[in-house]
């Protein structure tokens, strides 16, 4: 089998492009960090996915996709939501299960919806956001709005027949979507080599008659090359894309995971090459931006996270009343 392309940096990409890119991987990292020390203080409980590692591949998507567009992700998604946009006092409140979340807290982590921003659903069980992305993908060619759909999902979620059902209605249907695989090695508590029997899933395209790419999602002038190839193929009309973005999480499945199954080698050498830190040192060696520049975006990211989470701290939780409403639709009819 013919492995698909693999996609280099691209020459010459703008200075302010690359800084916005950092500025939302920064923001990502940044938010994740003070979500982790919430919570082990004890101060919100519940479930918490970290993408931390993984910053750079919707940050560089987000540099191509227009505010119209559609992204979908998983439970493991507030990089992805955070690079969508939704607005971080909405987002943390929804987090923390308060009337002010952007589902009336009722969606809580693994269900975050914000269809103002263009996230449409945040999906709780593996893989399940694939054929529902070819759907949205469907009414935007339908309705000739010229959207693109972004479906992020991880390397497990490629073993289970939603993926090979929605690349393949995806590829005869012409849609315009983008089937991003966030590829972190570990589907839950098991190696990528134990549950795949592939070694790149972005072979599995082929199999589709579907363009494919595999790319370093932690390179952010590869990972943009990527992300622009297949967004604009997908407006164009040229049809869908399966981009493999490799990548690494920093930490467990899921908070208090012990990451026993995780070789500390390996570990080490991923959070050494840590893409954020990486980022930031390019930029400035290569004269984009400079060491006092960067560090007042990060200033103006600290405050605004902390706003977002004295915000959602200070709101209402959910009334009771709501557990019957937005179930169904009002004077709906078959």
């Amino acid at each position: 089998m013919t492995s698909a392309p693999e996609a280099t940096a691209v020459a010459g990409v703008d200075g302010d492009v690359l800084a916005g890119i950092y500025t939302t991987a920064v923001k990502i990292k940044l938010y994740d960090e003070r979500y982790r020390a919430t919570m082990r203080a004890g101060k919100i409980g519940g479930m918490y996915y970290s993408p931390r590692g993984q910053e750079i591949i919707p940050s560089a998507i987000s540099a191509v996709l227009a505010p119209e567009d559609y992204v979908l992700t998983i439970y493991r998604g507030v990089h992805d939501q955070i690079a969508k946009g939704v607005p971080l006092r909405t987002l943390t409140a929804e987090f923390f299960g308060r009337a002010t979340g952007s589902c009336k807290g009722k969606g809580g982590p693994m269900h975050i919806t914000d269809p103002s921003s263009g996230l449409i659903v945040t999906t709780g069980v593996v893989g399940s956001g694939l054929p529902i992305g070819a759907g949205v993908a469907l009414s935007a060619k339908l309705r000739g709005t010229g959207q693109v759909t972004v479906v992020n999902f991880g390397d497990g979620a490629s073993n289970i027949g939603a993926f090979h059902e929605a690349l393949n209605l995806a590829s005869v249907w012409n849609l315009p979507v983008v089937f991003v695989c966030q590829n972190n090695h570990y589907a839950e508590y098991t190696t990528l080599a134990d549950g795949t029997s592939v070694e790149r899933i972005s072979d599995r395209g082929a199999a589709y008659s579907m363009r494919s790419i595999h790319v370093d999602g932690n390179d952010p002038e590869a990972m943009y090359g990527a992300a622009r190839t297949a967004i604009d193929a997908a407006r164009a009309g040229d049809g869908p894309t399966l981009v493999e973005a490799m990548t690494y999480r920093f930490f467990g499945h899921v908070m208090g995971d012990g990451m026993e199954y995780m070789p500390e080698e390996e570990l080490r050498a991923a959070m050494e090459a840590d893409p954020v830190v990486r980022m930031r040192e390019n930029l400035i060696a290569a004269g984009h931006r400079s060491e006092a520049e960067l560090t007042r975006v990060e200033d103006g990211l600290r405050a605004e996270i902390e706003d977002a989470f004295e915000y959602a701290m200070s709101q209402p939780m959910a009334e009771p009343e709501e557990l019957t409403t937005d179930v169904y639709a009002e004077g709906a009819t078959r």
